[in-house]
């Protein structure tokens, strides 16, 4: 019998577990127990093996069925091609393995030290007018740019960096280690294929130097909260003379006294009179293009209700369209009534029938009809 560790309890797993699982738990174990991360480490280095040598199997269909019947018997003595899984093609799924795990795929051959420069973030806040009208906004940010010292090489003028004597330019080494071979970042000249023996004075060889910078941000007409604007090659210095990383500017509103925002459309609560509610009326309300509107209310206008103005909401990102204005009217109770105003009131409810409160009415009708019903039964 195999005095090997079962598969799934190496891999921490139970024996049901989906690709997406076990693909899960090789991540965390393999970053755990990576010798690059516990150097001199033989127990972590035996570890390691064994995670990937169990991953080797069970990720691939045929080879976890056949454990599965059979268990390590199933691949020795020559079972199932002499070996699990470990034949010609066990370096290309190992590499893809790696790759996908350590992201060494667009590493590898990056000789020559250029590397992109880090994007930046700005936090932007404006006003729901500016929003509507767009502007033109300047900024100041620090930010990391080429040194004009050494051009961005990080070498002192009059020199230049040499390749890498340890890698050989190629940025990364190779190291045996048992039956597989482990590709990592080169110590010497962390991974950049190129060494500097006198950096420059200004920047310290890193090729960027800090400086402040004046930007000018278009916001266009109709930017909502969130929005993002991006300034291409406004960002980091690349290292050592490679590209520059972009900019993003994030937009968010600050809150308006009168107007709120639901899109491309604003809204706004207007209180009026119970009489103006009642007999109709007009008033003027101001929009959003610093001009003023006529809302005209009907006679027996019920608080709550909407009142639509057309194309006076905000204009909708990069189209021709214009969003609406939405006036909700609240009914204002009176308050503090003289005594005279109240004996008027007092009044005119003796005088009200059931055409001047229609939904009052009918309510206490439905009511009353209720209770009736219940006494009856």
């Amino acid at each position: 019998m195999s005095s090997k560790r079962c598969y799934y309890e190496t891999l921490e797993v139970e024996r049901d577990a989906d690709d997406g699982r076990l693909k899960s738990a090789f991540r965390k174990l393999a970053m755990r127990w990576h010798p690059d991360r516990n150097p001199g480490d033989k127990a972590s280095e035996v570890r390691f093996k064994e995670i990937n040598e169990a991953y080797e199997v069970l990720r691939d269909g045929d080879k976890r069925a056949a454990y599965d019947r059979y268990g390590h018997a199933a691949f020795e003595q020559g079972g199932m091609g002499g070996g699990p899984g470990f034949g010609a093609g066990f370096a290309t799924s190992f590499s893809d393995i790696f790759e996908d795990l350590f992201g060494m795929a667009g590493q590898r051959g990056r000789g020559g030290g250029r590397e992109r420069g880090a994007d930046l973030r700005y936090n932007m806040e404006i006003s729901l007018e500016e929003a509507f009208q767009g502007k033109t906004a300047q900024i100041e940010i620090p930010v990391s740019v080429t040194c004009e010292s050494c051009s961005g090489t990080g070498a002192k003028a009059g020199t230049k960096p040499k390749g890498c004597s340890t890698c050989g330019g190629a940025g990364r080494v190779r190291q045996s280690q048992g039956f597989f071979t482990l590709e990592r970042t080169c110590s010497g000249c962390q991974g950049r294929g190129q060494t500097i023996e006198d950096p420059c004075p200004s920047c310290i060889g890193s090729g960027r130097v800090t400086r402040e910078r004046t930007l000018s941000v278009n916001i266009p007409q109709g930017v909502e909260d969130g929005t993002r604007i991006r300034l291409a090659g406004e960002g980091e210095a690349g290292v050592r003379g490679g590209p520059a990383g972009d900019l993003y500017i994030f937009l968010s509103l600050s809150t308006h006294g009168f107007f709120q925002r639901d899109g491309a459309d604003l809204h706004c609560r207007v209180p009026i009179s119970m009489v103006t509610a009642a007999l109709g009326g007009e008033f003027e309300v101001p929009t959003i293009d610093q001009s003023q509107t006529k809302v005209k209310i009907p006679a027996g206008t019920q608080s709550g209700r909407r009142i639509r103005i057309a194309a006076k909401g905000m204009p909708v990102l990069r189209s021709r369209q214009t969003g609406d204005m939405y006036v909700q009217v609240v009914v204002e109770t009176p308050q503090n009534l003289t005594k005279k105003q109240q004996e008027l009131l007092a009044e005119f409810e003796k005088l009200s029938s059931n055409t001047t409160q229609p939904e009052a009415t009918g309510f206490f009708a439905k009511v009353k009809d209720f209770f009736g019903k219940g006494a009856a039964g």
